[in-house]
């Protein structure tokens, strides 16, 4: 017999959130096993409430009043692993912790997520958001994802093709159609990591990009440059009281580009075309958004009331403990509007809103 779901209300939302802020949530089902999504969608339905999903809380801004929905936890467990031909098909539940899942991974040979090291957040938000960091995805080994279709009212495995990954989006996060309660990852069996491209994992790695790490050293590496970053969560750490990355480095197209040249070269934060950061991206140029937020005049420990832009890393917004949404917000604008202003560019959000808007 199902252990029963366990339903709550009027529940704070703050404490489930890296950021901690926001208000209450009307109810919030804790869900264990997968077989109580549909239960947690029916009582919202029941009660005439919007059902969100609430996973780690590390990629989310909750508004200070709070949502009127039924806000589902995730918190089912559950590890098997399937060897064959020198890969290792590894399925998780969603409510799995991604930097435990990592760092299993790393230590039993398993090559691919090694530079996804110290990502706050749970095993089932990885591929709503495509998450990746140093020059990883998860779309780069995921083999399917276990969800529950909202409007056919059925549990599907979607395929890669299926869940239509791009840069930190998929087709799960633009139409909120499914619940993800698993993930499975096919991971090649080697004590090599994947190539290295990301040219600052390289070159704090010292080697050359392309080159194949032992696995330990790259996440090693990877969670030392994070926690210089505040990005690695540490209660002994108030810079790490964030969302992670608040905005996505934009890509543009060559139109766009250009028009990030003029405005460096008008501000003089730049001497010449060559010294604007890019990367070749899927349709276009990949910009740093750090870049952009500096240059724009937003300095890292910039503040604003009781939120900043971190010390450590300028894409980043921090709470200082007594923050609150609306101001967290605010200075969100504020950047997003100088950046546009100053070279052509609109900075999306990364982190999802629950109760407000950016």
């Amino acid at each position: 017999m199902l252990s029963p779901m366990r339903l709550e209300r009027d529940v704070p939302l703050a404490p489930f959130t890296t950021l901690r802020l926001g208000g209450n949530a009307a109810r919030v089902a804790v869900v264990e096993r997968e077989e109580h999504v549909p239960e947690a969608l029916a009582a919202a339905e029941r009660s005439g409430l919007a059902a969100l999903v609430l996973g780690g809380g590390s990629n989310v801004v909750v508004g200070d009043e709070g949502v009127d929905a039924l806000v589902i936890r995730m918190a089912s467990r559950g590890v098997s692993v399937v060897k064959g031909a020198g890969v290792a098909r590894v399925t998780l539940a969603a409510g799995e912790p991604w930097d435990a899942f990592v760092a299993a991974a790393v230590n039993d040979g398993f090559s691919g997520v090694e530079a996804l090291g110290g990502i706050p957040g749970l095993v089932g938000a990885t591929p709503i958001q495509n998450v990746g960091a140093y020059g990883q995805e998860v779309k780069d080994t995921i083999a399917s994802v276990r969800a529950y279709d909202r409007e056919a009212r059925t549990f599907v495995d979607l395929t890669p093709a299926e869940c239509a990954f791009g840069y930190r989006a998929s087709r799960l996060k633009a139409t909120g159609r499914y619940v993800v309660t698993a993930v499975t990852f096919a991971l090649p069996m080697k004590d090599e990591s994947a190539p290295v491209r990301y040219p600052e994992l390289a070159r704090a790695l010292g080697v050359a990009e392309g080159a194949t790490p032992p696995l330990a050293r790259v996440r090693e590496t990877v969670i030392e440059l994070r926690r210089s970053k505040g990005m690695v969560l540490d209660e002994a750490d108030p810079e790490s009281v964030s969302a992670g990355s608040f905005f996505v480095n934009p890509v543009v197209d060559d139109a766009g580009l250009g028009r990030v040249t003029r405005g460096a070269l008008q501000l003089g934060v730049v001497k010449s075309e060559a010294e604007v950061p890019r990367y070749p991206a899927e349709g276009g140029w990949k910009v740093p958004a750090a870049w952009l937020i500096e240059r724009a005049g937003f300095p890292r420990g910039f503040e604003a009331g009781h939120v900043h832009v971190s010390k450590r890393h300028s894409l980043a917004l921090v709470n200082d403990g007594q923050g609150t949404t609306r101001e967290l917000l605010a200075l969100a604008r504020v950047i997003r509007r100088g950046v546009e202003e100053r070279f052509g560019v609109a900075l999306a959000a990364e982190p999802v809103m629950v109760g407000c808007v950016l």
